[in-house]
Protein backbone atom coordinates (compact mmCIF):
# COMPACT_ATOMS: atom_id res chain seq x y z
CA UNK A 1 0.00 0.00 0.00
CA UNK A 2 1.05 3.22 -0.56
CA UNK A 3 0.69 5.88 1.99
CA UNK A 4 1.13 9.66 1.88
CA UNK A 5 4.32 11.77 2.60
CA UNK A 6 3.67 15.00 5.38
CA UNK A 7 2.74 18.18 3.60
CA UNK A 8 5.84 19.93 4.55
CA UNK A 9 9.36 18.52 5.60
CA UNK A 10 12.47 20.21 7.42
CA UNK A 11 16.33 19.12 7.60
CA UNK A 12 17.12 16.98 10.29
CA UNK A 13 20.78 17.57 10.51
CA UNK A 14 21.49 14.10 11.25
CA UNK A 15 22.62 12.40 8.32
CA UNK A 16 20.98 9.02 8.70
CA UNK A 17 17.61 10.64 9.38
CA UNK A 18 17.01 13.39 6.25
CA UNK A 19 14.52 15.10 6.05
CA UNK A 20 11.83 14.72 8.97
CA UNK A 21 8.24 16.23 9.18
CA UNK A 22 8.52 20.13 10.08
CA UNK A 23 6.86 19.77 13.33
CA UNK A 24 8.96 16.39 14.71
CA UNK A 25 11.36 17.40 17.09
CA UNK A 26 14.41 15.48 16.93
CA UNK A 27 15.79 14.84 20.58
CA UNK A 28 18.35 12.69 23.06
CA UNK A 29 17.25 9.72 24.64
CA UNK A 30 18.14 11.55 28.18
CA UNK A 31 15.49 13.84 27.68
CA UNK A 32 12.91 12.63 27.14
CA UNK A 33 13.13 9.72 29.33
CA UNK A 34 15.10 7.96 32.44
CA UNK A 35 17.58 5.26 31.71
CA UNK A 36 18.28 2.40 34.43
CA UNK A 37 20.94 -0.26 33.52
CA UNK A 38 19.33 -3.47 35.33
CA UNK A 39 22.37 -5.13 37.99
CA UNK A 40 19.39 -7.82 39.15
CA UNK A 41 20.97 -11.11 38.51
CA UNK A 42 19.40 -14.40 38.08
CA UNK A 43 20.48 -15.90 41.33
CA UNK A 44 18.49 -16.41 44.57
CA UNK A 45 19.80 -14.90 47.77
CA UNK A 46 18.73 -15.33 51.39
CA UNK A 47 17.16 -12.71 52.84
CA UNK A 48 16.57 -11.01 49.95
CA UNK A 49 12.74 -10.44 48.54
CA UNK A 50 11.07 -12.97 46.12
CA UNK A 51 10.73 -11.28 42.63
CA UNK A 52 9.79 -12.70 39.02
CA UNK A 53 12.36 -11.50 36.52
CA UNK A 54 12.31 -10.40 33.10
CA UNK A 55 15.22 -11.72 31.37
CA UNK A 56 17.20 -11.14 27.77
CA UNK A 57 14.98 -13.62 25.96
CA UNK A 58 11.44 -12.15 27.29
CA UNK A 59 12.35 -9.19 25.65
CA UNK A 60 14.25 -10.33 22.86
CA UNK A 61 11.52 -12.77 21.35
CA UNK A 62 8.35 -10.48 22.64
CA UNK A 63 7.65 -7.11 21.23
CA UNK A 64 5.40 -6.46 24.37
CA UNK A 65 6.01 -7.96 28.31
CA UNK A 66 3.04 -8.83 29.08
CA UNK A 67 1.33 -10.60 32.12
CA UNK A 68 1.16 -13.55 31.06
CA UNK A 69 4.55 -14.51 29.60
CA UNK A 70 6.56 -17.28 32.33
CA UNK A 71 8.95 -15.09 34.62
CA UNK A 72 11.40 -16.89 36.08
CA UNK A 73 11.45 -16.99 40.09
CA UNK A 74 14.60 -14.82 41.71
CA UNK A 75 15.33 -12.57 44.71
CA UNK A 76 16.39 -9.04 44.67
CA UNK A 77 17.51 -6.23 47.35
CA UNK A 78 14.09 -3.69 48.49
CA UNK A 79 16.22 -0.51 46.46
CA UNK A 80 16.78 -3.02 43.72
CA UNK A 81 13.09 -4.07 44.11
CA UNK A 82 12.19 0.16 43.93
CA UNK A 83 14.57 0.97 41.38
CA UNK A 84 13.70 -1.47 38.73
CA UNK A 85 10.59 -2.74 39.14
CA UNK A 86 8.71 -3.14 35.80
CA UNK A 87 5.56 0.38 35.52
CA UNK A 88 3.09 -0.11 32.27
CA UNK A 89 4.65 2.12 29.60
CA UNK A 90 8.40 1.55 30.23
CA UNK A 91 10.56 0.19 27.33
CA UNK A 92 13.23 -2.49 27.72
CA UNK A 93 16.10 -2.79 25.14
CA UNK A 94 18.91 -5.42 25.32
CA UNK A 95 21.94 -3.98 26.38
CA UNK A 96 24.79 -6.55 25.60
CA UNK A 97 25.28 -9.58 23.61
CA UNK A 98 27.22 -12.22 21.11
CA UNK A 99 26.74 -10.14 18.26
CA UNK A 100 25.82 -6.10 17.66
CA UNK A 101 22.81 -6.88 15.92
CA UNK A 102 21.45 -8.28 19.23
CA UNK A 103 22.04 -5.26 21.09
CA UNK A 104 19.17 -2.82 21.53
CA UNK A 105 16.35 -4.88 20.69
CA UNK A 106 13.01 -3.30 22.34
CA UNK A 107 10.11 -4.20 23.57
CA UNK A 108 6.85 -2.44 25.24
CA UNK A 109 5.85 -3.03 28.82
CA UNK A 110 1.87 -3.24 27.94
CA UNK A 111 0.60 -3.81 31.03
CA UNK A 112 1.29 -3.29 34.92
CA UNK A 113 3.64 -6.54 36.03
CA UNK A 114 3.38 -6.89 39.82
CA UNK A 115 6.54 -8.16 41.22
CA UNK A 116 8.75 -8.11 37.97
CA UNK A 117 11.57 -6.44 37.72
CA UNK A 118 14.20 -6.05 34.82
CA UNK A 119 16.72 -8.28 34.95
CA UNK A 120 20.66 -7.89 34.16
CA UNK A 121 21.54 -7.60 30.72
CA UNK A 122 18.91 -5.21 29.67
CA UNK A 123 18.02 -1.20 30.43
CA UNK A 124 15.05 -0.25 31.50
CA UNK A 125 13.86 2.98 29.90
CA UNK A 126 10.78 4.86 31.75
CA UNK A 127 9.47 7.42 28.98
CA UNK A 128 8.67 11.23 30.35
CA UNK A 129 4.61 10.83 29.83
CA UNK A 130 4.20 14.41 28.89
CA UNK A 131 6.50 14.11 26.24
CA UNK A 132 6.90 10.72 24.66
CA UNK A 133 4.16 7.33 24.58
CA UNK A 134 6.08 4.30 25.30
CA UNK A 135 4.21 2.25 22.98
CA UNK A 136 6.10 4.86 20.13
CA UNK A 137 9.20 4.92 21.86
CA UNK A 138 9.47 1.24 21.50
CA UNK A 139 8.72 1.13 18.22
CA UNK A 140 11.32 4.13 17.12
CA UNK A 141 14.21 1.89 18.56
CA UNK A 142 13.36 -0.39 16.35
CA UNK A 143 13.87 1.37 12.86
CA UNK A 144 16.68 0.94 11.29
CA UNK A 145 18.78 4.28 11.65
CA UNK A 146 18.11 4.70 15.28
CA UNK A 147 18.73 0.82 15.87
CA UNK A 148 21.98 1.22 13.91
CA UNK A 149 23.50 4.10 16.70
CA UNK A 150 23.13 1.14 19.17
CA UNK A 151 25.08 -1.24 16.84
CA UNK A 152 27.62 1.40 15.77
CA UNK A 153 28.45 2.15 19.96
CA UNK A 154 28.44 -1.14 21.07
CA UNK A 155 31.65 -2.23 22.14
CA UNK A 156 33.62 -5.61 22.52
CA UNK A 157 35.25 -8.54 20.70
CA UNK A 158 33.37 -11.64 21.66
CA UNK A 159 30.35 -9.71 23.80
CA UNK A 160 29.34 -6.55 22.72
CA UNK A 161 27.48 -3.66 25.30
CA UNK A 162 26.14 -0.77 25.85
CA UNK A 163 27.24 1.54 27.96
CA UNK A 164 24.98 4.27 30.12
CA UNK A 165 26.27 7.44 27.76
CA UNK A 166 25.92 5.12 24.51
CA UNK A 167 21.90 4.44 25.95
CA UNK A 168 21.06 8.04 26.67
CA UNK A 169 22.64 9.82 23.54
CA UNK A 170 20.98 8.22 21.14
CA UNK A 171 18.61 10.51 18.91
CA UNK A 172 15.13 9.86 18.46
CA UNK A 173 12.16 11.09 16.82
CA UNK A 174 9.61 12.93 18.88
CA UNK A 175 5.92 13.88 16.95
CA UNK A 176 3.11 15.53 19.32
CA UNK A 177 1.71 12.83 21.45
CA UNK A 178 -1.56 12.65 19.58
CA UNK A 179 0.03 11.50 16.88
CA UNK A 180 2.78 9.55 18.47
CA UNK A 181 -0.61 7.49 19.85
CA UNK A 182 -1.74 7.62 16.25
CA UNK A 183 1.71 5.71 15.07
CA UNK A 184 1.70 3.09 17.58
CA UNK A 185 -1.89 1.90 16.98
CA UNK A 186 -1.56 2.26 13.34
CA UNK A 187 1.83 -0.15 13.81
CA UNK A 188 0.31 -2.52 16.20
CA UNK A 189 -2.21 -3.44 13.97
CA UNK A 190 -0.15 -3.93 10.73
CA UNK A 191 2.36 -5.66 12.18
CA UNK A 192 -0.04 -8.18 13.98
CA UNK A 193 -1.00 -8.89 10.34
CA UNK A 194 2.40 -9.08 9.04
CA UNK A 195 3.25 -11.51 12.04
CA UNK A 196 0.03 -13.67 11.02
CA UNK A 197 1.23 -14.05 7.98
CA UNK A 198 4.62 -14.74 8.85
CA UNK A 199 2.81 -17.52 11.56
CA UNK A 200 1.46 -19.38 8.79
CA UNK A 201 4.41 -19.51 6.89
CA UNK A 202 6.19 -21.01 9.33
CA UNK A 203 3.95 -23.66 9.66
CA UNK A 204 4.35 -24.24 6.65
CA UNK A 205 8.04 -24.84 6.85
CA UNK A 206 7.22 -27.10 9.95
CA UNK A 207 4.61 -28.96 8.10
CA UNK A 208 7.52 -29.26 4.99
CA UNK A 209 10.16 -30.61 7.65
CA UNK A 210 7.40 -33.40 8.66
CA UNK A 211 7.00 -34.48 5.31
CA UNK A 212 10.91 -34.67 4.87
CA UNK A 213 10.68 -36.48 8.32
CA UNK A 214 8.20 -38.96 7.34
CA UNK A 215 10.07 -39.67 3.95
CA UNK A 216 13.36 -40.86 5.44
CA UNK A 217 11.73 -42.95 8.14
CA UNK A 218 9.41 -44.87 5.57
CA UNK A 219 11.74 -45.57 3.22
CA UNK A 220 14.73 -46.53 5.83
CA UNK A 221 12.85 -48.81 7.77
CA UNK A 222 10.38 -50.07 5.11
CA UNK A 223 11.74 -49.69 2.01
CA UNK A 224 10.48 -47.96 -1.49
CA UNK A 225 8.30 -50.89 -2.43
CA UNK A 226 4.72 -50.61 -0.38
CA UNK A 227 3.69 -54.25 -1.62
CA UNK A 228 6.81 -56.13 -0.51
CA UNK A 229 5.96 -58.48 1.76
CA UNK A 230 7.22 -57.50 5.69
CA UNK A 231 7.72 -59.50 8.87
CA UNK A 232 8.58 -58.84 12.31
CA UNK A 233 12.34 -57.25 12.79
CA UNK A 234 12.44 -58.36 16.35
CA UNK A 235 13.70 -55.17 17.16
CA UNK A 236 11.38 -52.93 19.64
CA UNK A 237 12.12 -49.61 18.20
CA UNK A 238 12.20 -50.76 14.45
CA UNK A 239 8.48 -52.79 14.15
CA UNK A 240 8.23 -54.70 10.94
CA UNK A 241 10.65 -54.39 7.87
CA UNK A 242 10.51 -56.10 4.45
CA UNK A 243 10.93 -60.03 4.74
CA UNK A 244 14.09 -59.65 2.89
CA UNK A 245 16.00 -57.82 4.95
CA UNK A 246 17.99 -58.04 7.78
CA UNK A 247 18.23 -56.77 11.67
CA UNK A 248 21.67 -56.93 12.68
CA UNK A 249 24.08 -55.89 15.37
CA UNK A 250 25.66 -52.48 15.24
CA UNK A 251 28.94 -53.34 15.70
CA UNK A 252 29.19 -55.94 12.71
CA UNK A 253 27.78 -53.59 10.02
CA UNK A 254 29.55 -50.06 11.35
CA UNK A 255 32.95 -49.47 13.02
CA UNK A 256 33.00 -46.65 15.51
CA UNK A 257 36.55 -44.86 15.32
CA UNK A 258 38.77 -44.83 18.67
CA UNK A 259 41.69 -43.25 19.04
CA UNK A 260 41.78 -39.24 19.34
CA UNK A 261 44.45 -36.91 17.51
CA UNK A 262 46.15 -33.59 18.79
CA UNK A 263 44.22 -30.70 16.93
CA UNK A 264 47.18 -28.28 17.99
CA UNK A 265 49.64 -30.16 15.90
CA UNK A 266 49.45 -30.57 12.16
CA UNK A 267 48.40 -31.79 9.76
CA UNK A 268 45.35 -31.57 12.02
CA UNK A 269 45.46 -27.82 12.85
CA UNK A 270 44.45 -27.22 9.41
CA UNK A 271 42.13 -29.72 9.02
CA UNK A 272 38.26 -28.77 9.33
CA UNK A 273 37.22 -29.23 12.60
CA UNK A 274 33.37 -30.31 12.56
CA UNK A 275 31.57 -29.84 16.01
CA UNK A 276 27.92 -30.41 16.81
CA UNK A 277 26.81 -26.95 16.71
CA UNK A 278 28.15 -26.70 13.30
CA UNK A 279 25.62 -28.88 12.34
CA UNK A 280 21.53 -28.51 11.68
CA UNK A 281 19.02 -30.51 13.91
CA UNK A 282 17.28 -33.50 12.14
CA UNK A 283 18.46 -32.29 7.90
CA UNK A 284 22.49 -33.20 7.99
CA UNK A 285 23.16 -29.92 6.82
CA UNK A 286 26.89 -28.43 7.67
CA UNK A 287 26.56 -24.55 8.80
CA UNK A 288 29.74 -23.74 9.71
CA UNK A 289 33.41 -24.80 8.29
CA UNK A 290 36.36 -23.35 10.31
CA UNK A 291 39.40 -25.63 10.72
CA UNK A 292 40.85 -26.64 14.01
CA UNK A 293 42.96 -23.78 14.59
CA UNK A 294 40.35 -21.27 13.84
CA UNK A 295 38.43 -22.63 16.38
CA UNK A 296 41.32 -22.66 18.52
CA UNK A 297 41.24 -26.11 19.41
CA UNK A 298 43.11 -28.01 21.98
CA UNK A 299 41.68 -31.22 23.19
CA UNK A 300 41.79 -34.55 21.68
CA UNK A 301 39.56 -34.86 18.32
CA UNK A 302 38.70 -37.82 15.99
CA UNK A 303 39.98 -38.11 12.74
CA UNK A 304 37.00 -38.38 9.83
CA UNK A 305 37.68 -39.69 6.84
CA UNK A 306 35.68 -38.15 3.46
CA UNK A 307 32.44 -39.79 3.30
CA UNK A 308 31.91 -41.17 6.86
CA UNK A 309 29.05 -40.34 9.16
CA UNK A 310 29.56 -38.32 11.86
CA UNK A 311 27.09 -38.20 14.66
CA UNK A 312 26.71 -36.34 17.91
CA UNK A 313 26.17 -38.84 20.96
CA UNK A 314 25.13 -36.03 22.81
CA UNK A 315 21.42 -34.13 23.12
CA UNK A 316 20.21 -37.16 20.80
CA UNK A 317 16.73 -35.68 20.77
CA UNK A 318 18.34 -32.71 18.19
CA UNK A 319 19.75 -35.91 15.44
CA UNK A 320 23.17 -33.78 14.64
CA UNK A 321 23.94 -36.31 11.51
CA UNK A 322 26.27 -35.19 8.75
CA UNK A 323 28.58 -37.06 6.49
CA UNK A 324 32.51 -36.03 6.47
CA UNK A 325 32.64 -33.34 3.43
CA UNK A 326 36.54 -34.11 3.36
CA UNK A 327 39.25 -35.67 5.29
CA UNK A 328 38.60 -33.86 8.73
CA UNK A 329 38.36 -33.96 12.41
CA UNK A 330 35.06 -33.82 14.71
CA UNK A 331 34.64 -33.32 18.74
CA UNK A 332 34.88 -35.65 20.84
CA UNK A 333 31.42 -35.21 21.75
CA UNK A 334 30.90 -37.12 18.20
CA UNK A 335 31.44 -40.36 16.90
CA UNK A 336 32.92 -41.28 13.31
CA UNK A 337 31.38 -43.94 11.85
CA UNK A 338 32.28 -46.17 8.94
CA UNK A 339 29.99 -48.74 6.84
CA UNK A 340 31.76 -52.17 6.34
CA UNK A 341 31.43 -53.31 2.89
CA UNK A 342 28.27 -54.80 2.90
CA UNK A 343 26.52 -51.38 4.99
CA UNK A 344 26.36 -47.97 2.99
CA UNK A 345 27.56 -44.56 4.61
CA UNK A 346 24.78 -42.94 2.96
CA UNK A 347 21.91 -45.10 4.19
CA UNK A 348 23.13 -45.31 7.79
CA UNK A 349 23.29 -41.26 7.46
CA UNK A 350 19.58 -41.40 6.41
CA UNK A 351 18.93 -44.04 8.84
CA UNK A 352 20.60 -42.32 11.81
CA UNK A 353 17.99 -38.77 10.70
CA UNK A 354 15.38 -41.14 10.98
CA UNK A 355 12.04 -40.66 13.35
CA UNK A 356 12.41 -44.21 14.69
CA UNK A 357 16.46 -43.99 15.01
CA UNK A 358 15.69 -40.68 17.24
CA UNK A 359 12.97 -42.04 19.30
CA UNK A 360 15.22 -44.69 20.05
CA UNK A 361 18.45 -42.71 21.08
CA UNK A 362 16.38 -40.28 23.15
CA UNK A 363 14.73 -42.79 25.29
CA UNK A 364 18.42 -44.88 26.09
CA UNK A 365 19.64 -41.48 26.76
CA UNK A 366 16.97 -40.71 29.33
CA UNK A 367 18.40 -43.64 31.21
CA UNK A 368 21.67 -41.55 32.35
CA UNK A 369 22.52 -38.17 33.81
CA UNK A 370 23.49 -36.30 31.39
CA UNK A 371 21.37 -37.24 27.83
CA UNK A 372 24.01 -38.95 25.54
CA UNK A 373 24.37 -42.14 23.32
CA UNK A 374 27.36 -44.29 25.08
CA UNK A 375 30.06 -46.61 22.45
CA UNK A 376 28.94 -50.02 24.10
CA UNK A 377 24.87 -48.96 23.71
CA UNK A 378 25.25 -47.60 20.27
CA UNK A 379 27.40 -51.37 19.44
CA UNK A 380 24.77 -53.31 20.61
CA UNK A 381 21.26 -52.20 18.38
CA UNK A 382 20.15 -53.63 15.66
CA UNK A 383 19.73 -51.84 12.30
CA UNK A 384 17.68 -52.69 9.49
CA UNK A 385 19.86 -54.01 6.55
CA UNK A 386 18.30 -54.03 3.16
CA UNK A 387 20.44 -55.64 0.24
CA UNK A 388 23.48 -53.26 -0.93
CA UNK A 389 21.88 -52.48 -4.33
CA UNK A 390 18.68 -51.52 -2.52
CA UNK A 391 20.66 -49.35 0.33
CA UNK A 392 21.75 -47.50 -2.67
CA UNK A 393 18.62 -46.85 -4.64
CA UNK A 394 17.09 -46.08 -0.94
CA UNK A 395 19.61 -42.94 -0.77
CA UNK A 396 19.02 -41.80 -4.36
CA UNK A 397 15.27 -41.09 -4.07
CA UNK A 398 15.84 -39.72 -0.56
CA UNK A 399 18.79 -37.28 -2.13
CA UNK A 400 16.21 -36.58 -4.74
CA UNK A 401 13.15 -35.94 -2.79
CA UNK A 402 14.42 -34.37 0.52
CA UNK A 403 16.61 -31.78 -1.98
CA UNK A 404 12.59 -30.87 -3.64
CA UNK A 405 11.77 -30.40 -0.17
CA UNK A 406 14.05 -28.14 0.86
CA UNK A 407 13.68 -26.35 -2.11
CA UNK A 408 10.16 -25.58 -1.12
CA UNK A 409 11.31 -24.86 2.14
CA UNK A 410 14.12 -22.50 0.95
CA UNK A 411 11.42 -20.18 -0.74
CA UNK A 412 8.86 -20.12 1.67
CA UNK A 413 11.87 -19.12 4.08
CA UNK A 414 12.96 -16.30 1.35
CA UNK A 415 9.22 -15.26 2.01
CA UNK A 416 9.60 -14.80 5.06
CA UNK A 417 12.82 -13.04 4.79
CA UNK A 418 11.28 -10.37 2.49
CA UNK A 419 7.98 -9.63 4.71
CA UNK A 420 9.79 -9.18 8.04
CA UNK A 421 12.27 -6.81 5.45
CA UNK A 422 9.23 -5.20 4.29
CA UNK A 423 7.34 -5.07 8.44
CA UNK A 424 10.96 -3.08 9.22
CA UNK A 425 10.93 -1.11 6.35
CA UNK A 426 7.11 -0.05 7.90
CA UNK A 427 7.76 0.72 10.93
CA UNK A 428 11.27 2.86 9.79
CA UNK A 429 9.11 5.10 7.96
CA UNK A 430 6.46 5.60 10.20
CA UNK A 431 8.73 6.84 12.57
CA UNK A 432 10.74 8.26 10.97
CA UNK A 433 8.27 10.47 9.15
CA UNK A 434 8.60 9.32 5.60
CA UNK A 435 4.81 8.32 5.50
CA UNK A 436 1.88 10.14 7.35
CA UNK A 437 -0.38 7.34 8.45
CA UNK A 438 -2.94 9.37 10.51
CA UNK A 439 -5.29 9.72 8.48
CA UNK A 440 -5.18 5.81 7.67
CA UNK A 441 -5.46 5.43 11.66
CA UNK A 442 -8.35 7.54 11.85
CA UNK A 443 -10.55 5.64 8.84
CA UNK A 444 -9.71 2.37 10.80
CA UNK A 445 -10.86 3.46 13.80
CA UNK A 446 -14.19 4.65 12.48
CA UNK A 447 -14.23 1.44 10.70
Amino acid sequence: MNYPRYPEYKPSGVEWLGEVPAHWAELRLKNVASIRVSNVDKKSVEGQEPVRLCNYVDVYYHDQITPDLEFMEATATTQQIEKFALKKGDVLITKDSETPDDIAVPSFVSSDLNGVVCGYHLALIRPQAAVVEGAYLARSLAALGVRDQFHSSANGITRFGLSFSDISGASVLVPPLDEQHAIAAFLDRETARIDALVAKKQRLIELFAEKRTALISQAVTKGLNPGAPMKDSGVEWLGEIPAHWEARKFSREVHIAEGQVDPEAEPYASMLLVAPNHIESATGRLLAQETAAEQGAESGKYLCRSGEVIYSKIRPALAKVALAPEDCLCSADMYPLDGRPRFENRYLYWLLLSREFTAWSVLESDRVAMPKINRETLSELRLPVPPLDEQRHITGYLERETTKVDQMVEKVQEAVERIQEYRTSLITSAVTGKIDVRSFARQREDA
